[in-house]
């Protein structure tokens, strides 16, 4: 759950606070993704999230929030946060402004931290014990997209391309980290959350769970009684993506009071990524 404090801006001598000095990952239309490279860049991506999480989805925040108008966590002073920015679209600043987002921490980093921000919803030790000792652990988090360009088939990619780029940087192995539905009640999501149950769940020998006092069922509906084409319609954009692109499901969701949200554990070992899928993001012009 987001911590209430606001987090000390990155220092410059502190390795973990930078991320690869790479201009721009990768480029289409008038958009392009990158690593954030500045306290100001960070802040731009906590306003986007404040915009979407917080105006739009109706997500409770703190007063330090509120006055700030930025989303903002302990984790944010040194995760690596993605950058998707129109180059046409100006900020007050006269920059590009910032539309979409996402925040990665890699395990090395969440070590030296003490933890992982998904930690605080869903037990991990089946995931961490189903892999060999110095596999290469990504957190994805914190994603949003400005209203305005959802509907634009460039902004997703791009995101996903700059993942995609940022997984081969480090050599990443997993990648994991909570989605969510709007809302918090569980039985208006009996369809999606039933399909992912059935169709999606990660094997009981990895398969993360719902912390017990946060649990909350997702087996609501038989599985013979299925609509596999309406469900993948209910589900949110995101999480379709990484449907399509061969994720697996954790046990349980979580509702999230303060963001309003229904949260899922997606759990993506690199080796199940469908090979289409990593064509597809390879194929976003740089």
């Amino acid at each position: 759950m987001a911590d209430v404090h606001q987090p000390a801006a990155p220092a410059d001598d502190t390795p973990e606070s930078h991320a690869p000095i790479w201009p721009v990952l990768a480029q289409g239309s008038t958009l392009e993704v990158r690593i954030a490279q500045t306290t100001a860049e960070i802040e731009k991506a906590q306003r986007l999230r404040y915009r979407v999480f917080y105006q739009e989805m109706a997500a409770v925040p703190s007063p330090e929030m509120r006055a700030s108008q930025r989303d903002f966590d302990k984790y944010d002073a040194f995760c690596d946060h993605l950058l998707v920015v129109d180059r046409e679209a100006r900020d007050s600043g006269g920059h590009g402004s910032v539309v979409g987002t996402y925040r990665l921490l890699r395990g090395e980093i969440a070590a030296r931290h003490g933890g992982f921000y998904t930690s605080g919803e869903y037990d991990l030790s089946t995931v961490f014990k189903a892999h060999a000792p110095g596999t290469k652990f990504l957190e994805l988090g914190r994603s949003c997209v400005l209203k305005e360009y959802r509907a634009k088939p460039m902004t997703l990619q791009l995101l996903w391309r700059g993942i995609m780029l940022y997984l081969e940087r480090y050599s990443m192995d997993v990648m994991f980290g909570c989605a969510s539905f709007p809302g918090t009640d569980p039985g208006a999501l009996s369809l999606p959350l039933s399909y992912l149950h059935h169709f999606h769940r990660a094997p009981e020998g990895s398969r993360p769970r719902a912390l017990p006092e946060l649990y909350v069922e997702m087996n609501r509906m038989p599985k013979n009684a299925i609509d596999v084409r309406e469900a993948m319609k209910a589900l949110p954009p995101l999480i379709k993506g990484y449907v399509r692109a061969g994720t697996y499901i954790g046990d349980g969701a979580v509702i999230d009071r303060q963001f309003n949200t229904t949260d899922v554990m997606i759990y993506f070992p690199l080796s199940a990524m469908d090979p289409r899928w990593r064509g597809h993001f390879g194929r976003v012009a740089r």
